[in-house]
């Protein structure tokens, strides 16, 4: 396996010092951007976005036109032009999962016949393989502690195996994203399995995929040491996956996937650095946050039905004096939405039912009333320039631990699903070639004369 680790983690003297020389020359005034103007994060005091694209992929709706003014609304979220409620109500009263059908309308722009649907499934499963002996000398030799590091460095090795990996022509780069669609659950599970293994003592299973499965029953059939699974479950999963699949082209990891395309490197660079910007805490590791922020509420707040006690906690977050001191509820806000985000309110449907099948209603509860009471909060506490309500990430984690899903997969599973997106916005990109993607800094730095070093 790994030899020994070497200790990188030790801040020495010097870099303490070589810390404060970039904080004490790196501080720009906050007033400079208000008044040159800048868009910090390419987002208005409205949480509105900078507009640099155009896409026929995915559109978000929070806002509606009210006597020629835009007023926040009901979110809305389309696939293709189809309201994603639309296509989670057509599968469920059909009794199907819906997933391959969500990759394919985000692929080719269309919503499949039975016989297109069942051909693209097929396609998925030829490449439901990974490279021979690569899950021994790649995920085994050298398990990461986390997924997400994992996810990116099987990407990055996966170009290695590739013989056409330069190739950005369009049948090339499909290719590619499909087998990429296809490996993920595999590299995110057997990766989470030898971390377990080597890092924590547990049993190492290895199940391969199953043909005829869909997506998210593949995921629990690997995951789990019996491969057993209930119906409701794969197909809270499955619903998970949808929601997740897409979310317009100016998210943080779909926005890198767009500018790292741009300069028109190859297929496992552009998703590794969506890989690297989806990790992140504020993007798809958020919903971990929420998991972790309400095992604290639990033990601190005694009575989960008491509006006040509850109250209390949640303002305690806000003051920083509980949980992370953060000074936020997480899984409450979004960039864009205000009023309600719609992969929120649709999941959430998905998650009270799973909560009875689990017997964890009163767990639900306090969901619900965090839910309900977390906004007027906020709304008291904090000067706001839009609504909050609860995002997706608000009951996406809640529903992989009634699952069974080790926390350490609830990122991944955000990244099994965005890469349909992901694909489809790096094609789009190929397809509409324009300019390298360049935004502008303004410097605000003062010109200064040279001092030769031995007048320094």
């Amino acid at each position: 396996m790994a030899g020994k680790k070497i200790d990188y983690s030790a801040i020495t003297k010097e870099i303490e010092e070589y810390s404060e020389l970039c904080r004490s020359n790196s501080n720009i005034d906050p007033t400079l951007y208000e008044r040159y103007d800048v868009k910090r994060g390419l987002r208005d005091l409205n949480g509105k976005g900078v507009l640099t694209g155009l896409t026929e992929i995915s559109e978000i709706r929070a806002t509606k036109s009210v006597d020629g003014e835009s007023v926040p609304c009901e979110g809305t979220l389309f696939y293709r032009g189809y309201n994603v409620e639309e296509l989670l109500r057509g599968a469920m009263t059909d009794g199907r999962y819906c997933f391959e059908e969500t990759i394919y309308l985000l692929l080719f722009g269309k919503l499949p016949t039975p016989k297109e649907l069942d051909g693209f499934c097929k396609v998925l499963a030829k490449y439901r393989s990974l490279p021979s002996s690569f899950v021994r000398d790649v995920i085994m030799k050298k398990p990461s502690p986390d997924m997400m590091n994992m996810l990116a460095k099987c990407v990055l090795t996966l170009y290695s195996y590739d013989t056409n990996a330069d190739d950005t022509s369009l049948p090339n780069v499909l290719r590619q994203c499909l087998q990429l669609i296809s490996m993920f659950p595999m590299i995110s599970v057997y990766g989470y399995m030898a971390h377990l293994y080597y890092s924590k003592s547990g049993d190492l299973i290895i199940h391969k995929p199953k043909a005829g499965l869909s997506m998210s029953e593949n995921i629990l059939h690997m995951l789990r040491a019996d491969s057993r699974y209930t119906e409701l479950e794969a197909k809270v999963l499955d619903a998970a996956l949808v929601l997740h699949a897409e979310h317009g082209g100016g998210n943080n990891s779909t926005f890198t996937t767009h500018v790292v395309t741009s300069s028109g490197t190859d297929t496992y660079s552009a998703v590794a650095a969506a890989l690297g910007s989806l990790k992140g805490p504020k993007h798809g590791g958020a919903n971990r946050k929420v998991v972790q922020m309400f095992a604290d509420m639990k033990e601190k707040v005694n009575d989960w039905t008491d509006d006040e006690e509850v109250g209390t906690y949640l303002k305690a977050l806000l003051h920083k004096e509980a949980f992370d001191r953060a000074g936020l509820i997480y899984g409450i806000g979004h960039a864009i939405y205000s009023v309600s985000d719609p992969r929120a309110v649709l999941f959430r449907s998905f998650v009270e039912k799973l909560s009875v099948e689990k017997g964890r209603e009163d767990e639900f509860a306090l969901y619900a009333k965090v839910e309900e009471l977390a906004p007027k909060i906020i709304s008291e506490e904090r000067k706001m320039y839009k609504g909050v309500s609860a995002n997706v990430d608000f009951f996406s984690g809640f529903a992989y631990q009634m699952l069974g899903l080790p926390e350490d997969l609830y990122t991944p599973i955000f990244a099994i699903a965005r890469i349909a997106g992901w694909s489809a916005h790096r094609m789009e990109e190929l397809i509409n070639a324009g300019k390298i993607i360049r935004p502008a800094y303004r410097s605000v730095s003062e010109e200064r004369e040279y001092v030769p070093l031995r007048g320094r």
